[in-house]
């Protein structure tokens, strides 16, 4: 059996000195997380980003940007979001510590997963997984379900084709969301940004035309994905902003529908 040599009085001095500058170090608290800007409006896109950004619980400043007053074309915002849509983050602690503007929903939402490594996978074949739903969203159901709202909403003259043709193709992908998932609980098989991307749209099945209950996958993922707490803070954010805001408003319509390129 080994034999243990007692210590001097000045080793066990050392040895405390040393525990006391661990403890001092273990002490000292790291930096809190600057919060990142958000450049939002309460729309299915903004949603995405809200939704991500209390998912993960990161400290963030919400910048409204009233879209039906023309907030987005000021040219500050234009600085961040050069195609004048939100929304829109910049994250003080970017890459290398640098500051970072970023736009376009799908793009933002694919930074915060790597940034935290939430949602997100980093393992490849998982990533594709999600990629592939997320452009899916972002080139199928958003812009689809985006004419549906213009035409049977917003439109001051009724097309009926117009109408017919976004309707239809809405319960098209309807029902390629409904067959995803009869097998699985979430869009990529485990909660991520695809579902964080596809719920604000989903969410607005009514005003698209369709029933929810003739697809009971999609309808049971919706109430699941709803029914967390982060989603219902995310949905909720600034809401009551858009109270009283009459879309048909001829100055209203100005400002979302009659926008043309300009020349600077």
């Amino acid at each position: 059996m080994a034999r243990v040599k007692a210590k001097s009085k000045s080793a066990k001095k050392s040895a405390k000195n040393k525990t006391k500058a661990k403890s001092s170090k273990k002490s000292i608290k790291a930096k809190p997380a600057k919060p990142i800007d958000l450049y939002y409006w309460a729309t299915p896109n903004g949603f995405k980003i809200s939704i991500m950004l209390e998912e993960c619980r990161l400290p963030y400043n919400f910048i409204p940007v009233n879209i039906s007053k023309g907030e987005q074309f000021k040219p500050d915002f234009l600085k961040i979001s050069p195609n004048n849509r939100m929304p829109a983050i910049v994250d003080p602690d970017g890459p290398g510590g640098k500051p970072i503007s970023i736009f376009e929903s799908g793009a933002i939402l694919q930074y915060l997963g790597r940034k935290t490594g939430k949602f997100y996978p980093s393992e490849e074949r998982a990533r594709v997984e999600v990629d592939q739903w997320l452009f899916w969203q972002m080139g199928g159901i958003g812009p689809m379900a985006g004419q549906v709202h213009h035409f049977k909403n917003y439109a001051v003259e009724t097309l009926t084709y117009a109408i017919n043709r976004y309707v239809n193709e809405v319960n098209r992908l309807y029902g390629v969301m409904n067959l995803r998932l009869k097998d699985r609980d979430f869009i990529a098989g485990k909660y991520s940004i695809a579902d964080m991307a596809c719920v604000g749209w989903v969410n607005g099945w009514e005003r698209q035309g369709q029933d929810i209950n003739e697809f009971p996958n999609l309808k049971a993922w919706l109430d699941r994905v709803k029914a967390r707490p982060a989603v219902k803070r995310g949905m909720a954010l600034g809401m009551e902003l858009r109270a009283g805001i009459d879309m048909k408003d001829p100055k209203v319509q100005a400002v979302l529908f009659g926008q043309r390129a300009r020349a600077s």
